[in-house]
């Protein structure tokens, strides 16, 4: 049985699910049920047959012409005039097989009988049974028996093969194989950003395609690479574009694709695939996720003496570098759990390098930006820049979820272009949750509400160190009642003023409430939870307490001190009490903030009770420029301010060395810009 693939045109084979012999064996059941008769029976003779039936003792009969047959059933309650003895295994309807003479005579049998008995019994005349269909129904299931044996026989012994889907490849590879044949493809140009992470991978492609460039050194391919980073951040799509750059075969598969149930699956299918990929060497393994299979080992709560998943580990630390070859095969993985693999995975020889592929900074947003949004039709206001600063901490794919969310706003408004202010909305939605206007809200739940979000943005203001105001509303949004946008610094390390100022400014809800309604309300319990949990990491982790200095209790390994805590309980208590220390300590400093500007945060919270939502420049007016400048705006203003000088230089140079086409602008100052972002 063939029939055509529509993808390519060529013929796609038959091939066997397991389900279907399940199938088979549930229809032989039925049939044997079906042609089965548990009924008693019995041969009687045609002198014993005419006195019974005179009797009026059948039901109904049968006569069978060309056997010259009659098949007789006993009425119910006159079994024993026909069967002398135990009754209890007759059956519903007896029957009783009585050899005529011929058709004619029982006719005339019948009618005297008729007329001088007053027998009410059925009588009906056919030709006689199929001799094929007895034999089917005799001999047919063990037929059908036999020839599934025969195949699965076959299927075991590899005459069938071994595709997808049958019975007996179980423990076959489940790899996607990409080579350059396929239409699709991704390349380095669709990867915005991550440009070390694409150089680390750019090498494995020059490799491939240029392998005499490097062995003339003497220097070796790295066997593995492992691309680490959060979610979102783009480690699949660089394996794709890998896998479009290449002009060589790339396996994909996931970690998970090697766990089964069935003991020693997993420890098969590495084999295969190890198999597959040095039969199309050179070549590119890719494994998705490879923490599913990558556990460290002995750390399976199951503990089990004979894991599948720790059997599977063993068999791909075997494969990846032991004693077979495995020339020409690189492995790359991804994953966003590097803390919980196998040391043994990690080690050089097998995982060469690992390649972090990190959130994007500023200039990445702009670059993964003009990316995502070539397939969008938009006008003049939308520019790339300000969306990147608007989106910090967003990864790759929630830059593409915002732009596609845009694109779906505008349509849903009816417009022909996607505007600014469609991809404002889409960030709102993604940060704050949809926007929901219908819930009802009275005076004073308004009321608290705009006193809150009018204290954050009051001291989010005047600290120096809070991240910048950006946008501030009382319309619920998700589960908030209120929200409140800033633009946080993209710094890589932070003070202890900064952590300060930003506990601050998150307690100046709840201080706002008490200073100002003269009572508190449960909607701050957000705010003290993340408050809780920074205080606690600048005792315990970051050791800024002032009698827990330089400490931390914190287990990078990942092994999470066992089942007891790192410290004792006259620690925990000093914990305790340093962590409500630093939280009241801000309190009160955010009471007091709030007391001397008690003028411009009512004028602010009665903006935000008219207007429903405020921005920076409503804070501007009431309370004046902002003292401090951001991190992130003292960047960018380097950044243009350098560009400028640039290209000053360059126009210079070019004005002086007209004539000389072998000059190269100076870049001191690029590179100077690239120093500082």
């Amino acid at each position: 049985m063939f029939n055509k693939s529509p993808k390519n045109g060529k013929p796609k084979m038959f091939r066997f699910n397991l389900y279907w012999m399940y199938g088979l064996i549930f229809m032989m059941l039925i049939a044997l049920y079906m042609t089965n008769d548990s009924s008693g029976s019995k041969e009687l003779g045609w002198t014993e047959f005419q006195k019974l039936a005179k009797d009026n003792v059948f039901e109904k009969m049968v006569v069978y012409n060309k056997k010259n047959l009659v098949e007789a059933t006993v009425k119910n309650g006159k079994t024993d005039l026909v069967f002398k003895g135990d009754n209890s295994r007759l059956g519903n309807s007896p029957k009783v097989f009585v050899k005529i003479p011929s058709a004619d005579k029982f006719s005339d049998f019948y009618d005297n009988a008729v007329a001088n008995d007053h027998i009410d019994t059925q009588v009906s005349f056919e030709e006689g049974d199929d001799t094929m269909w007895n034999f089917l129904v005799s001999f047919g299931p063990i037929i059908l028996l036999i020839v599934v044996w025969i195949f699965l026989m076959r299927r075991m012994s590899g005459g069938a093969g071994g595709g997808p889907g049958g019975v007996f490849s179980v423990g076959k590879a489940k790899a996607q194989l990409f080579d350059k044949d396929n239409q699709k493809k991704v390349t380095f140009k669709d990867v915005a950003g991550l440009s070390e992470a694409k150089q680390e991978v750019e090498e494995i492609v020059s490799f491939l395609k240029n392998p005499d460039k490097y062995t003339e050194l003497g220097g070796k391919i790295p066997k593995g690479a492992l691309l680490v980073g959060p979610p979102g951040t783009g480690k699949t799509l660089l394996a794709k574009a890998v896998a479009g750059e290449a002009d060589v075969p790339f396996f994909s598969l996931s970690g998970s694709d090697f766990v089964e149930m069935f003991v020693g699956v997993g420890a098969s299918r590495v084999r295969d695939l190890f198999r597959q990929a040095k039969e199309k060497a050179p070549c590119i393994v890719f494994i998705d996720e490879i923490d599913a299979v990558g556990r460290a080992r002995g750390k399976n709560v199951n503990m089990n003496s004979n894991d599948e998943r720790e059997n599977t580990l063993n068999q791909l630390l075997t494969e990846m570098d032991g004693f077979g070859s495995n020339s020409g095969v690189i492995i790359l993985a991804a994953t966003n759990r590097a803390d919980i693999l196998d040391k043994a995975l990690l080690r050089a020889g097998r995982f060469d390098r690992q390649i972090h592929v990190e959130l994007p900074d500023l200039n990445e947003r702009k670059e993964i930006f003009g990316v995502h949004l070539r397939p969008i039709k938009i006008d003049d206001s939308v520019d790339t820049e300000f969306l990147a600063r608007q989106t910090p901490g967003f990864s790759g794919a929630d830059i593409a979820n915002v732009c596609n969310e845009a694109a779906l706003i505008a349509a849903r408004n009816g417009k022909k272009f996607v505007q600014k202010e469609d991809f404002m909305n889409a960030v709102d939605r993604i940060v704050g949750g949809l926007e929901k206007r219908t819930k009802i809200t009275t005076t004073d739940e308004r009321n608290c509400i705009a006193n809150h979000e009018a204290g954050h943005a009051t001291l989010s203001w005047l600290l120096e160190h809070a991240n910048p105001l950006v946008k501030v509303t009382i319309v619920p949004r998700g589960k908030a009642l209120g929200a409140a946008w800033y633009l946080p610094e993209e710094r890589q390390i932070t003070t202890r003023e900064q952590l300060l100022d930003e506990m601050c400014a998150t307690l100046g809800g709840r201080a706002a409430e008490e200073l100002f309604l003269g009572k508190i309300s449960t909607g701050a319990s957000n705010d003290l939870e993340r408050v809780t949990k920074q205080a606690y990491a600048m005792v315990v982790y970051f050791g800024m307490s002032d009698k827990l200095p330089n400490l931390n209790y914190y287990d990078s390994t990942g092994q999470d001190w066992g089942f007891t805590k790192p410290y004792s309980e006259e620690t925990a208590r000093l914990i305790d009490q340093e962590v409500q220390i630093i939280i009241n300590e801000q309190y009160k400093r955010a009471k007091k903030i709030l007391s001397e500007n008690t003028e411009g945060h009512n004028a602010l919270a009665k903006v935000l009770l008219e207007r429903e939502v405020i921005y920076a420049e409503d804070v501007e007016h009431i309370f004046g420029k902002r003292a401090w400048i951001s991190r992130s705006e003292e960047i960018l203003e380097l950044q243009s301010k350098t560009k400028n000088e640039e290209q000053t230089e360059a126009e210079k140079d070019k004005a002086e060395d007209k004539d000389d086409k072998n000059v190269v602008p100076k870049n001191d100052s690029k590179a100077e810009s690239e120093q500082i972002a």
